[in-house]
């Protein structure tokens, strides 16, 4: 899903070969699965179906809405509209979404934490899934503590990131077009070596410019109209911003670092000494090289032209 392209449906497609592996590796300690589906974003993550085909048996599937509250234009809380909650003792506790900020994941599991405890139900252990950043890891460790002061037994999260642990802005970054705390980007992060290959490789857009490597994940499975509204704003802005913005900077800024030898591009990315990524480190230098040489204006005019004509 690194082009905003994927849409509707493939989103959920996209999701299935990984889970279904995930969970095949973790299938001999998953006992007493249920679901939590937080709506929408949750409802990309194909958990149920990808249960059935890892041979894990789920008995209940639990939902539960949590949507932003915006008053003129800006965002001012989240609220839980609704929930179908079946507490149990002691399940493994399934869940699939988005981790930014993680304000969405802590009021939803403050909330399903206290309906379970007051319904006489109990969690064993809870599996996450996400495209998400690095925010969760402190996250889950906050949140495992007070949950071991109400279930002791508690084993912990499992935490599976697809593609990598991203970072997410905490300013408008160099264009100043990017919403901190929301948009998704590599610097500090830990990105699959898998995946960075792949942003290098792919030939329709340059990829690693996009503002966020999720974009809105409910948008762009059900509201596509609205996603491409936003693609096309982000492209729109960074069109306005090129004008003035220093390219080299803002390639610095998508990338994680600006220049680097090979040894310090292992440190920079968290990847260990020995991974033998020196094939993958030359490719980026070149593909870094290649962009700087390109103009930033010509490349978001030609960006947009492929979008409008989508």
């Amino acid at each position: 899903m690194a082009s905003p392209e994927v849409v509707g449906f493939d989103c959920y497609k996209a999701m299935l070969e990984p889970t279904v592996a995930a969970l095949k590796a973790l299938e001999p300690d998953v006992k007493n699965a249920a679901i939590l589906t937080i709506l929408r974003g949750g409802l990309n993550y194909p958990l149920e179906e990808c249960c059935d085909t890892a041979g894990i048996r789920v008995n209940n599937i639990n939902f539960l809405s949590c949507e932003r509250v915006i008053e003129c234009g800006v965002i001012t809380g989240l609220d839980v509209k609704y929930e179908k909650l079946h507490p149990e003792k002691d399940c493994t506790l399934m869940i699939g979404d988005i981790i930014a900020s993680g304000d969405t994941l802590r009021l939803c599991m403050r909330y399903v934490i206290e309906y379970f405890r007051a319904n006489g139900g109990s969690i064993k252990k809870i599996v996450f899934f996400t495209i998400g950043g690095t925010r969760a890891i402190d996250l889950m460790e906050e949140e495992t503590s007070l949950i071991r002061e109400i279930w002791p037994e508690f084993e912990g999260f499992d935490c599976i990131f697809y593609e990598g642990m991203f970072t997410v802005y905490t300013d408008k970054g160099v264009t100043g077009v990017n919403i901190p705390m929301i948009d998704f980007g590599w610097k500090g992060a830990t990105i699959a070596p898998e995946f960075r290959e792949y942003i290098l490789d792919y030939k329709h857009a340059p990829a690693l410019l996009e503002k966020c490597i999720i974009y809105d994940g409910g948008a762009r499975r059900y509201e596509i109209e609205e996603h491409y509204e936003e693609v096309k704003g982000y492209w729109e802005d960074l069109l306005k911003a090129s004008h003035f913005s220093d390219f080299n900077a803002f390639l610095a800024e998508k990338a994680g670092y600006d220049k680097a030898d090979y040894k310090q591009w292992l440190e920079i990315n968290n990847y260990p000494e020995d991974a033998n990524l020196e094939a993958l480190y030359e490719k980026e230098q070149a593909y870094l090289e290649n962009l700087r040489k390109q103009n930033f204006t010509k490349i978001c005019q030609s960006r947009l032209e492929q979008l409008n004509t989508l």
